[in-house]
């Protein structure tokens, strides 16, 4: 793992988006064979995030893919607000168990285990590598790209409609690049894989019922409407150099 990073941090994010991607999908038909939800998403997740971690830490990477304190105070980040009620609007609609105990279980340890590995994926390893030589590149490509992938729910067998999955690549869209200017700004990934995580995480408490194709979409567009306006936020309140030395500082 050492030597592809070292030769090409570009493709070494990409055979990780591979990678994850391959296994969440295998996953899926595993889950309906143990009789468990999750179980077998929970259990591939968890080895990637210990893999990757280790990866991190053992070479001395964790300010460089953020695993650190953001460099600029919570204030200049209007204390995160947006971002708590981002993450706590899968409840709008009210609370709800729809699974077993092991399933939800299950299910929360693999959207913790999602919020780490989708922001190390593609706002760590393939924005950082990209950002080398076009920043805003960079940002376009792995807000996309993020988004993007969730298209693979429509074929890897989680059983998620294409209207559905559709509100879900636009909100993916949105965030991703809510969370990537985060990093970039604040040199920090910490608070968009707690975000990521909390979105994932209380999603499997939300009460689907009565929660109509009408209302998901009236729901989308006012948090897309919201991530979209705490970016231009962020984008207009730190200047240009003042990105820059963030970013380099976070490289060290």
């Amino acid at each position: 793992m050492n030597k592809l990073h070292e030769k090409s941090e570009i493709t070494f994010a990409i055979v990780w988006i591979v990678i994850y991607c391959a296994l969440q999908s295998l996953a899926n038909p595993l889950n309906k064979k143990i009789g468990i939800e999750y179980s077998a998403s929970a259990i591939f997740g968890i080895l990637q995030a210990v893999i990757l971690f280790g990866f991190i830490r053992k070479n001395s990477y964790l300010k460089r893919y953020g695993l650190c304190k953001p460099s600029a105070p919570a204030r200049q980040f209007l204390y995160y607000v947006p971002l708590i009620v981002l993450a706590t609007g899968n409840l709008w609609n009210g609370l709800a168990v729809n699974d077993s105990l092991a399933g939800v279980a299950c299910r929360i340890v693999c959207m913790l285990c999602v919020g780490f590995l989708e922001e190390m994926i593609f706002r760590g390893f393939l924005f950082k590598a990209m950002a080398k030589d076009n920043v805003k590149s960079a940002i376009i490509i792995s807000s996309v790209t993020f988004g993007i992938g969730h298209l693979l729910n429509l074929f890897n067998g989680s059983g998620m409609d294409l209207v559905n999955n559709l509100i879900q690549i636009s909100f993916a869209v949105a965030v991703g690049f809510l969370l990537v200017t985060i990093f970039y700004r604040s040199g920090s990934l910490l608070p968009c894989i707690m975000t990521h995580a909390a979105i994932n995480t209380l999603g499997t408490f939300a009460n689907g019922a009565a929660f109509t194709v009408e209302k998901q979409i009236i729901h989308s567009l006012v948090m897309i409407a919201l991530a979209v306006a705490y970016t231009l936020i962020l984008t207009r309140t730190f200047p240009e150099n003042w990105c820059a030395n963030g970013s380099d500082e976070a490289d060290k």
